[in-house]
């Protein structure tokens, strides 16, 4: 099975874990107690504290055992991993301090709370709970380089790759340098870092292939050096306890060019000595880099080694038991990582010799009695005795003669690279156009026919404009339709409201022009004063002209604008003017009935619109009563919607609280607050 590391929780330092524990059990139990409660209820109080935090310290230390592997329970492969990477031992003792802890939390816990049973105020209560937690966060403290360490582990085993050790492997293996990585680049979808200098990979690196369709995981190993296991460093014994407890095909990879820097001896001498870790897996030894040096060039004496290399790779492959000389090339072949050439004859060479010797483990187990006998091999029988040999068309009878007589399809590539190369040639592609008559792929298309550019027919944009067109015509026609509708409009009015019409499209124009010369300008005109405006437009005669059009009489606004002109009496004209005109107001109130318009009846009468009446005052900018009181009544219904919203007026753009923090905040059942 694979084991996801990934998934292990991150381990807080001693001083974050103390934190965290002594926050949580302020958030999440009472903080509040009081001298004059009976002494049981203070007991509770403070043992609930001890007891609330002696769970939370066992909890997350449980959870930090079950997290990490145990060494006695994971896979061998795993488990010397582990010793190798993290020292077995030192794992074990820090996985066993924080165990010991956990107990002696529980521990320390029982025997508080048996005291805190005991406690006759509500000092003595809180002393022991204040030793309690003390005395626990005291035994966490001292674990903190244990919990310093097993971090260090989590993160180094989250980067370890995911290697299962039951399924299909391929194990890449050798001297430093001799292109074991870049084998694996080739077969699968990793990306190893290659460098021409020695231990480029210092870890296990995997990758994925398929072959028959089924999923193989290839397994690259650091190179090993010639040495005593005792003298092996870190990186070396990595691929010792891969290649020790792997069931996996074997690739020992032998740089027959020396360019590793080791000699063809040194890498038999080193294959002679870790030859115990082959037993009972197929072996396969790879003749790399042979774009430098091909096999049938070594001297007698290094060809002799590498046969030798082969010969025993196939002893230990087969059991121990010698084969013929006829299966030299099930063990011994060749291939260059550069040139890509035997590369695949090494994967599927690799592959078949696993899936055969998986097969015959399988065939010598005990459960292979139950899955024969469970298995039919139906046998096809002649119907009668005619042939049917198989039907291959022509065309495939064709190529095949002609792929057997040595001829080469001349692909596109060839093309370039015979008519100089990418950047160079151009690909014909009219040689591959469909037409009726093959003679007219190479036909010029004419330019003029009749006397007439053909491009002149050929517009791309024909479809945009056709539309643009078509919306042209819909906009006149809708415009039309419109000013058909005002000249009915327009003959159905009689001369004065013609009159009016004039007046007020001849205004609109004069609007329009304004606020062109406006727009033209930028606004960035300067207010010119009343003493040099040319037109002298704000007149008083303009005012009595326009409010009178209105309805409205403007005479007192006229005499009042007139009288404001004087200097003298100024202040105490203005006083006499409004009083006279509030007398003459308050005259026709009297003179006029009192009549309520107000569409609510259940609604009190209230001074500003209860008892409104709405008489034909010309001072009020509206021409008749029923203006007036249309006008009061979409106040009063402006004004309830204001109030039903609770606004001020129309500039209240105030929110309220919707949840004030003093009746929102504060403990919780579920030790839950709305902000931490």
């Amino acid at each position: 099975m694979a084991y996801n590391f990934k998934s292990i929780q991150s381990v807080p330092t001693a001083k974050d874990f103390i934190d965290i524990v002594l926050s949580k059990t302020q958030r999440g139990t009472p903080t509040v107690v009081h001298n004059g409660w009976a002494i049981q209820r203070i007991r509770q109080f403070y043992m609930r504290k001890v007891k609330f935090t002696q769970q939370n310290w066992h909890d997350k230390l449980t959870k930090i055992l079950e997290d990490f592997p145990k060494v006695d329970d994971v896979h061998p492969f795993y488990a010397d991993l582990m010793n190798v990477l993290y020292d077995k031992d030192h794992y074990k003792l820090a996985l066993g301090q924080i165990n010991m802890c956990r107990n002696l939390i529980d521990r320390i816990c029982q025997d508080y709370v048996r005291l805190l049973k005991y406690g006759d105020s509500l000092y003595r209560c809180k002393q022991l709970k204040r030793a309690a937690l003390g005395r626990m966060c005291t035994l966490m403290k001292r674990q903190g380089p244990s919990l310093a360490y097993l971090e260090q582990v989590r993160q180094h085993m989250s980067r370890l790759p995911s290697i299962d050790p039951n399924t299909r492997t391929l194990l890449v293996c050798g001297y430093p340098n001799v292109g074991k990585s870049s084998f694996m680049n080739k077969v699968t979808r990793a990306d190893v870092e290659v460098q021409p200098y020695a231990f480029t990979t210092k870890s296990l690196y995997v990758g994925h292939t398929d072959y028959k369709y089924l999923r193989w995981q290839v397994i690259d190993t650091p190179g090993i050096l010639d040495r005593p296991l005792e003298e092996r460093n870190t990186i070396e014994m990595q691929s010792i306890t891969a290649l020790a407890h792997l069931r996996a095909a074997v690739l020992y990879v032998v740089d027959i060019s020396e360019q590793c820097g080791y000699t063809i001896a040194q890498q038999a001498t080193l294959f002679h000595s870790i030859k115990p870790l082959f037993a009972n897996k197929p072996v396969v030894i790879v003749a790399n880099k042979t774009d430098v040096t091909k096999l049938e060039e070594l001297s007698a004496a290094d060809r002799a080694l590498v046969d030798e290399m082969a010969a025993e790779a196939r002893k230990i492959s087969s059991g121990g038991t010698l084969l013929g000389p006829n299966d030299a090339e099930q063990t011994l072949i060749t291939m260059s990582t550069l040139t890509e050439d035997g590369i695949s004859a090494v994967k599927q060479l690799a592959c078949d010799r696993l899936l055969s010797s998986r097969v015959e483990v399988k065939l010598k187990g005990k459960r292979v009695g139950d899955v024969v006998n469970r298995i039919h091999v139906a046998m096809p029988r002649a119907r009668d005795g005619m042939a049917r040999p198989p039907v291959i068309p022509p065309g495939v009878a064709a190529a095949r003669a002609r792929r057997e007589a040595g001829e080469k399809r001349r692909t596109e590539k060839d093309l370039q690279e015979e008519q100089g190369g990418a950047g160079v040639y151009n690909s014909d592609l009219r040689k591959l156009y469909d037409l009726k008559d093959p003679e007219w792929r190479y036909d010029i298309m004419p330019e003029i026919i009749d006397g007439k550019n053909i491009l002149d027919f050929v517009d791309p944009d024909i479809d945009a404009r056709l539309e643009a067109l078509e919306r042209e015509e819909e906009a006149a026609a809708a415009a039309a339709a419109q000013a058909a509708d005002m000249d009915d409009e327009e003959e159905a009015l009689d001369e004065e409201e013609l009159e009016t019409l004039g007046r007020i499209r001849e205004r609109k124009k004069k609007l329009v022009a304004e606020h062109r010369r406006k727009k033209a300008a930028g606004n960035n005109a300067a207010p010119m004063p009343r003493a040099v405006d040319p037109e002298r437009s704000r007149t008083k005669e303009r005012m009595r002209a326009e409010l009178g059009a209105l309805g409205l009489d403007a005479e007192a606004a006229a005499e009042r604008a007139a009288r404001s002109q004087s200097r003298r009496g100024r202040s105490l004209v203005r006083k006499r003017g409004r009083s006279a005109a509030a007398d003459a107001d308050m005259a026709e109130a009297e003179e006029q009935p009192k009549k309520r318009i107000h569409s609510s009846k259940s609604r009190s009468m209230s001074r500003g619109r209860a008892l409104s009446l709405a008489p034909a005052d010309a001072s009020r900018g509206l021409k008749d009563a029923t203006q007036r009181n249309k006008a009061i009544k979409m106040a009063d219904k402006a004004q309830w919607k204001l109030g039903k919203a609770a606004k001020k007026g129309e500039a209240d753009r105030h929110i309220p609280d919707l949840k004030p923090k003093h009746l929102f905040s504060g403990k919780r059942p579920r030790r839950t607050t709305d902000r931490r």
